[in-house]
């Protein structure tokens, strides 16, 4: 990837859709999503996603998320998707996903993913895969990414996906609490964490994990600039001026509607280039 010739790096794609139709959760979780993101929905394939950001001289993240066992509905293949970004690496990143709950199977199945298919990090979504960051049956999970040297991209805070169904379809907002993640990122100080999206309800702690801990970084996907919390618009201007990470959360919500409210933020001129690309290209081993 020729990083001089591209403008940003969206860091957190979703692939909804696979090359043979089959999608990554149900249609009514789907449906809920796209709901709470006031979109229709819509669930490119990886070459369809490539061929956008490609129009707008944009790297991407690209991952699904491995709900299987939490919901029973078949996850994508984590090999397909790093093998379809392989043939657009001018513009893909491929990240893979697997649920911790996969115990030594799951291990076994990152490692042949770094080292056999090019994979360059992991996202993993609590709520949605129901455990807790910090449960001591996970670590030997971050150890082995620890190992490989890949970053572990985590969900926090609410979620679209079971946003106004009863119960949320029983998807749990604790297990996103930016709070758990920081016994990660002080027992495991060689793994990269990046906290996705405006972690609200827990900001703050969000901010505070980020600002103490130095392997910690925070996305900004899921929301629209014009509506980040105050105190994360301020962290980003200062403190975390080389902490956070320009994301989308396409398909839900696009890059263009993203920038297009980015560009209104009062961001400070030299703090934009960070927030954009600079900064994701050191978190993902890219400069």
């Amino acid at each position: 990837m020729d990083l001089d010739a591209i403008t940003a790096i969206d860091v957190h794609v979703h692939v909804e859709q696979d090359l043979h139709g089959s999608l990554s959760m149900d249609d009514e979780l789907l449906d809920a999503a796209a709901k709470y993101f006031k979109g229709e929905p819509h669930h490119p394939t990886v070459p369809e996603i490539a061929e956008h950001y490609r129009a707008l001289n944009m790297a991407a993240v690209v991952f699904t998320v491995d709900s299987e066992l939490a919901t029973g509905h078949p996850t994508l293949s984590n090999e397909e998707i790093a093998g379809a970004a392989a043939e657009h690496a001018d513009v893909l990143i491929p990240f893979g996903s697997i649920d911790p709950a996969r115990g030594a199977a799951g291990i076994r199945e990152a490692r042949r993913l770094v080292t056999e298919h090019g994979v360059r990090g992991f996202k993993f979504h609590p709520s949605i895969q129901a455990f807790e960051p910090n449960d001591r049956q996970h670590y030997p999970f971050w150890a082995e990414l620890e190992g490989l040297g890949v970053p572990a991209l985590f969900h926090t805070g609410q979620t679209g996906i079971g946003s106004g169904l009863p119960g949320g379809r029983g998807i749990k907002l604790r297990y996103s609490d930016p709070m758990l993640l920081d016994d990660v990122a002080a027992d495991f100080p060689g793994l990269t964490i990046v906290m996705a999206h405006p972690s609200v309800p827990w900001q703050d702690a969000a901010i505070s994990v980020a600002q103490h801990k130095a392997n910690v970084y925070i996305d900004l996907s899921g929301w629209s600039p014009k509506y980040f919390p105050p105190q994360l618009v301020r962290a980003a201007n200062t403190q975390l001026r080389q902490k956070v990470l320009f994301g989308s959360d396409y398909p839900l919500l696009t890059p263009e509607r993203w920038l297009r409210d980015f560009a209104a933020l009062e961001i400070k001129d030299d703090v934009r280039p960070l927030i954009m690309k600079d900064n994701a290209a050191r978190v993902l081993g890219l400069t």
